[in-house]
């Protein structure tokens, strides 16, 4: 039930009324302030406010629920821990070339103290987590990229470990699953990292001439370098709802070519439309998803 409230400075001095502001508020309104004033007031960040539905949400709720808005479904960026333990059976991962990191070979200001200090907020030593371990039953080699380490970027060892992660399946003969959420190169790195695309392509290239299969997990967000390599050159390509995947940014995209894009443009429900993407699943269902897939092509 809903109430009016009046702006008494509309009034003039010698009483002749100018005229009236009427705000309506409501119960639903004035619970919403109040869940916002929890997050003003939250120094342990136990609650955050959902951008789809905008509904505050205590944290712990989301991590029940796969990463997802209890209220609209709304998909969280996962961990690329929360992500194995998604996908790989209980007890079978087994990480590979976990010691692994960067170093800065242009010098670039601050990369080296940004780094250690990204390693130390994310506990990982770089942006992406590789090994091998069952999926249904199915052994398969793993790489999982995390966007909290520098916003997913690919520099010189995030595109070491998946192209070694390719050669693992290659040399066992087991399937290979890459899960991307990037921002693209890692600029830090230069030259160095956009050299990642080739490396990476040229190994998955090495896995359709072996006949390994190789499915590619694009999720939300995956651009840049990292669409444009390996994240789009899987036999099979699967990717959540409403997960953006492209290149370059809408914005840049529609000042080339002066022309408006789709309001879904770089959704993965437009590239399933446009053949650029084969499954599109629900979070709860990717584990399934992937061990029917992997039934199919490897028996």
């Amino acid at each position: 039930m809903g109430f009016f409230s009046l702006n008494k400075k509309n009034f003039s001095l010698n009483g002749r009324k100018k005229y009236v502001t009427l705000t309506i508020e409501s119960d639903e309104n004035k619970k919403q302030e109040e869940k916002e004033k929890h997050i003003d007031n939250n120094p342990t960040g136990l609650w955050t406010k959902c951008p789809a539905c905008q509904e505050i949400l205590y944290k712990e709720d989301i991590d029940k629920n796969l990463k997802k808005c209890p209220k609209c479904d709304h998909y969280f960026e996962m961990t690329a821990w929360e992500r194995i333990n998604l996908l790989i059976d209980n007890g079978t991962f087994i990480e590979e070339d976990k010691d692994l990191v960067s170093i800065n070979p242009l010098n670039f200001p601050g990369y080296t103290e940004k780094n250690h200090k990204t390693q130390e907020i994310c506990d990982m030593k770089e942006g992406v987590i590789s090994g091998t371990g069952n999926l249904g039953g199915i052994k398969v080699s793993l790489a999982v990229m995390d966007f909290r380490f520098m916003g997913g970027s690919m520099g010189s060892v995030v595109g070491e470990k998946i192209t070694r992660a390719m050669e693992r399946g290659l040399k066992e003969r087991i399937p290979v699953i890459v899960v991307s959420m990037s921002g693209g190169a890692r600029m830090h790195e230069g030259l160095l990292s956009l050299m990642q695309m080739a490396k990476t392509s040229a190994a998955a290239e090495k896995l359709r001439d072996a006949g390994i299969p190789y499915i590619a997990v694009p999720v939300n967000p995956t651009t840049g370098g990292v669409t444009a390599s390996f994240a789009m050159l899987g036999d099979i390509i699967v990717s959540e709802p409403k997960a953006t995947i492209g290149f370059a940014g809408r914005r840049v995209i529609e000042q080339t070519i002066k022309q408006k894009l789709p309001k879904e443009f770089q959704t993965s429900e437009f590239l399933l439309k446009c053949g650029m993407v084969d499954v599109i699943t629900k979070r709860e269902n990717m584990k399934k998803t992937l061990r029917t897939i992997l039934g199919n092509l490897v028996g």
